[in-house]
């Protein structure tokens, strides 16, 4: 049974999409976990933060999730055009964690999703550029829902199957 980590960067809607996604994935057959990146309260990144302080066990623990599941489902709003900085510190962060960060990241499956004010297809596309630059395999189908645009669970429900065969197959 495949394992997909889930983050929602914030804590409101994105956070309510994320959950009704996992409840779909464990329908289709995958165990699911969920990471809220507000509630980690991770310090902001900075070359000094750390070399001072180190990496933050947050980090830690992020890319140990992520090493041990078979796909992260990534769900932000977009802010000001573009990833939410919760999200950008988060991934600051995990890049300096761990003995080598790529083993979070390379080959691994990644399903991007949002639930913005407008369409959030500028926030899509700029995770999903950061997602592969680090390697990772950002499936091309996508979620997105705003208050104009409910989502469309059969559409989800097949995205959810899909990434369950990848990530099936890949082991």
């Amino acid at each position: 049974m495949p394992h997909f980590l889930f983050i929602s960067a914030t804590n409101g809607n994105n956070l309510k999409l994320t959950e009704v996604l996992k409840d779909i994935a464990d329908a289709v057959g995958a165990s699911t976990e969920i990471i809220q990146l507000e509630d980690l309260d991770i310090p902001l990144y900075s070359p000094s933060t750390q070399k001072s302080d180190g990496v933050p066990l947050e980090a830690d623990m992020l890319n140990a999730k992520l090493i041990e599941s078979d796909a992260l489902v990534l769900l932000a709003p977009e802010y000001n055009g573009s990833i939410p900085p919760v999200v950008t510190n988060a991934i600051a962060w995990m890049s300096v964690a761990g003995d080598d960060f790529r083993k979070a990241f390379n080959g691994r499956f990644a399903l991007v999703g949002t639930h913005s004010g407008g369409g959030g297809f500028r926030v899509l596309e700029a995770i999903r550029s950061q997602l592969v630059h680090l390697g990772m395999i950002v499936l091309a189908r996508t979620i997105q829902t705003n208050f104009g645009k409910q989502l469309d669970l059969d559409s989800a429900k097949a995205i959810f199957e899909q990434l369950v065969q990848l990530t099936s197959s890949s082991d």
